[in-house]
This record gives structure tokens, C-alpha cells and sequence, in this order.
């Protein structure tokens, strides 16, 4: 079973305002409601691909409710923690102004909810699959992505993980399957500037040197590189489209590379998947289904 961790969730309210003003109303011309998260992106794409995921999290109140509510309805498996106090956090993402976000801070998580993730993630098995992906509230230690990785040492788990600065840097002493940086995160990791894939390659590689066994790094426009265990270093472009939503696009790539690992324990194949699947969900209002990947994937070459 692939298990996805989202430690703090949201309703993610993607808007267009045509000619937005400071200091005036505004009013919406599109709206779209949906859960957020990094991992709960992850599963949602894996569900479309085809295979099935457990996210794992957690929420509180109304818009928690609502988050398990839409979760329920696309048929995702869960076992989120509710949290007592606050409410999940809503995530504005303005949709005209390229990256543009105000983000909610979510509810504050005691030390009992978080032993009772970690006492359900201690039971990952042999073939299981872990993705931990995205930013932790300030409640919870920034050891957290660490912890667990150390916790689930020599279980045979196959762990993923989609963070930044020290979140990520702080796991790969535990050698994760996975690790997605965005070249602009890997140009903060080494205080460096890097726009094109070549010179993505060298500092991937210095991320294997760190402990990373595969490490993918996604550049918008640019596409994408993987540096992979086997020793083999791969480029692509990314596919011609019409960028309509960038959101989730990231998350949607770490699901397409797991479920093209899955079905043929391939890197070439897993790439090309991870690739397709992260341009199929910036090409449209909804995150990749299947069908937009595969029109993807006959035409890459």
C-alpha cells in the first residue's frame, strides 16, 4: 500500500479577478474549490493513475470536515487525525498572478496527535510506500520528516519525500527512494542561481553524495531532470501545452514517477510518467487523470 502524509491540509480556493486593485473590492470572474496539500495531491493523481493510496494527516473543524467530505467523494482511502481545536487552513491561490498565494497557518498539533501518526506509521511493512510531502505546522518539531524516516529504518518501506530547506536536507542521511526538489529549492540548498538543466545535473548529484538514492528535479517550463540510483542521469523537456494551473503540478509528478516505478520497476519509464503527469495537471483546472497523461506520453519522445 502507498501511504501519503499531509500534516496540514487545506481547502485550496483557487480564484481570477480581472484586473485586480489594491485597496478596492474585487470580485471573482472563476472559483474552484478543493483539498490541498502536497500529499493529499499525491493521492488524489495516484487514484487517477490507477492505484490506490491511505492519506494520512491531519484536520479540525468545519473545513477539516469538509476536506474528509471531498476526500471521501473521490474515493481515496484516509486515516486523518482530528485535531480539537482550530480548524484546517484555507489556502487563497490567485490564479492571473503567476505563484501568488496567501496560505492559512492550520490548527496547532499536540504531542499525543503526532505519537498517534507516528504509532500508525510504525506498522508500514515490507513493499509499502511512504510520501512525505510539504511544509509542518510550527507546532510540530522540524525534525519531524527525520524522525520518522529513522523511525522506519530497515522496515523495507519504499519513502518519498517533496520538502524544502531543512526538512529535506534532514532526511537524507536515511537514504530516501525519492526526493523532488524544484531547481529554485535546490538553488537555495547551495546559495547558487541554476535555469537550465545542465546545470541542474551536478548539484543533484552532489544530493545522491548527501544519501538521496533518486533525486528528481522539476523546472517548470524548462522540464525536468533525474538523477537516478542506477547511476544514469536523464533530461526532458516539458511537453507543449497551455499552462492553466500550476498548483499541485509538483505533487502531481512524484505521483506519476511512483506510479510508473510501480507498474515496471523502471527509471526511464517512471521519469517519462512523472514528466507527463506533471504537465497534465498544469494543462488543466483539475489535477492529471490517466487519460490526459497518456496523450502526454505519445508524444514525448
Amino acid at each position: 500500500m502507498i501511504y501519503t502524509v499531509t500534516f496540514n491540509p487545506s481547502l485550496d480556493y483557487i480564484v481570477s479577478i480581472d484586473h485586480f486593485q489594491l485597496g478596492k473590492t474585487n470580485r471573482t470572474v472563476s472559483e474552484l474549490m478543493l483539498p490541498g496539500g502536497k500529499g493529499i495531491n499525491v493521492s488524489i493523481v495516484l487514484k487517477n493513475l490507477g492505484f490506490k493510496s491511505t492519506a494520512l494527516g491531519f484536520i479540525a473543524g468545519f473545513t477539516g470536515r469538509e476536506i474528509q467530505k471531498m476526500i471521501t467523494s473521490l474515493g481515496i482511502r484516509h486515516e486523518f487525525i482530528h485535531i480539537r481545536n482550530g480548524f484546517s487552513r484555507i489556502n487563497v491561490k490567485m490564479r492571473d498572478f503567476d505563484g501568488t498565494e496567501i496560505n492559512g497557518q492550520g490548527p496547532d498539533m499536540d504531542a499525543a496527535a503526532v505519537d498517534q501518526l507516528l504509532t500508525r506509521l510504525k506498522k508500514l511493512e515490507e513493499g509499502d510506500a511512504l510520501v512525505l510531502a510539504g511544509s509542518i505546522p510550527r507546532s510540530i518539531p522540524d525534525s519531524i520528516y527525520r524522525d520518522i524516516l529513522s523511525m522506519l529504518q530497515g522496515h523495507g518501506v519504499l519513502t518519498v519525500v517533496d520538502a524544502t530547506g531543512e526538512l529535506l536536507l534532514n532526511v537524507l542521511e536515511y537514504h530516501p527512494f525519492l526526493i523532488k526538489p524544484n531547481n529554485h529549492e535546490l538553488s537555495e540548498i547551495f546559495h547558487t542561481e541554476l535555469r537550465t538543466r545542465e546545470e541542474v545535473i551536478p548539484y543533484a548529484h552532489r544530493l545522491q553524495e548527501m544519501g538521496a538514492r533518486n533525486v528528481l528535479v522539476s523546472m517548470a517550463g524548462q522540464g525536468a531532470v533525474l538523477a537516478a540510483e542506477d547511476g544514469s542521469v536523464r533530461q526532458l523537456p516539458a511537453p507543449e501545452g497551455i499552462l492553466v494551473n500550476a498548483v499541485g503540478a509538483g505533487d502531481s509528478m512524484v505521483a506519476g514517477f511512483l506510479a510508473g516505478w510501480m507498474e515496471q520497476r523502471d527509471y526511464a519509464h517512471a521519469f517519462r510518467m512523472g514528466v507527463a503527469a506533471g504537465s497534465a495537471s498544469a494543462f488543466s483546472e483539475h489535477l492529471a487523470t490517466r487519460a490526459e497523461v497518456e496523450v502526454l506520453l505519445k508524444n514525448m519522445h
